[in-house]
């Protein structure tokens, strides 16, 4: 099924990441983790791409079983910075070939083995108007409640608009910790008249020397509530772990209780916060599937 068609049948919906293999996770072990979240029952599940798609073919695989061993509808990130025509239509025929519907269309970050070779795409509004030209896909993309690093406001908005009007059915926004970010950005969304469904991206505190670099890079803000919880637990494992799935509980029911259409959770591979976080929301689902005649 396609993503944009689930929107349809349930809000909200409620869906994990994972990444493909590394030095820590073997491609057996992520297909462990794939096997424990499936039995949480998601909508979907995301797989991500390596940078200049260096694991292309461990996310077309990996979302493959997602989808047809697992029984999850899959969403296969692609990545077009430094890719060609011909490589993406080989992904995208990879995927075909594989039933996955729905791809995640991102520009992708620079590698400094590319740095001098952007390829045939530029934007991922390149990418999603070939997509759109290639087959009948599911189209989500990237927002920054934040903004991206890499542009101010404004050319944030303007950037966003271009990929909605190029094809975009959804999207899914990057990590932040304070909803009120993620309240002001839509209210500027609705401005512009957009009206594509938005997913919040929620990631479960596990790790605060974790959390403090992925902030540093990618520009999301700590504020003083949760800075105040990393200080206080970050040099004890286990209370920062209890400590940081209470905080994303916090976030995720005060966002489904304001008619979100989605949350995703970025899962970093790890099973036990994604475990509890369903446990405490089962009962709001429950009465979700019910309001939608499930």
């Amino acid at each position: 099924m396609k993503i944009k068609e689930l929107f349809k049948q349930k809000q909200p919906t409620i869906s994990f990441e994972v990444f493909p293999p590394n030095k820590i996770y073997t491609l057996e072990k992520v297909y462990e983790v794939i096997d424990e979240l499936s039995l949480l029952k998601p909508d979907f599940m995301s797989v991500t791409y390596g940078a200049g798609g260096s694991t292309r073919r461990n996310t077309v695989d990996i979302a493959s079983k997602i989808k047809n061993i697992n029984n999850i509808e899959a969403l296969a990130h692609l990545t077009c910075i430094g890719a060609t025509k011909k490589e993406i239509d080989e992904i995208l025929k990879d995927l075909n070939k594989n039933n996955i519907e729905n791809i995640m269309a991102l520009r992708g970050d620079i590698p400094q083995e590319c740095e001098n070779k952007i390829g045939e795409f530029s934007h991922a509004n390149d990418l999603i108007k070939y997509i759109k030209e290639y087959g009948d896909f599911s189209i989500g993309g990237a927002f920054y409640p934040e903004g991206h690093q890499e542009t101010n406001d404004l050319l944030d908005l303007f950037n966003l608009k271009t990929k909605v009007d190029s094809g975009t059915d959804f999207l899914i926004s990057q990590i932040f910790f304070e909803n009120e970010k993620f309240y002001e950005f839509k209210e500027k969304l609705g401005k512009l008249n957009i009206k594509t469904p938005l997913i919040a991206g929620v990631m479960p505190i596990t790790n605060g020397k974790q959390i403090r670099r992925i902030t540093s890079m990618c520009g999301c803000s700590i504020p003083e509530k949760l800075k105040r919880i990393l200080d206080r637990y970050e040099d004890n494992p286990i209370a920062m772990r209890e400590a940081g799935i209470a905080y994303a509980m916090e976030q995720i029911i005060e966002l489904i209780s304001d008619d979100i259409a989605g949350i995703h959770i970025y899962t970093m591979n790890r099973v036990e916060a994604s475990k509890k976080i369903m446990e405490n929301i089962g009962n709001i689902l429950r009465k979700r599937d019910e309001n939608y005649g499930y």
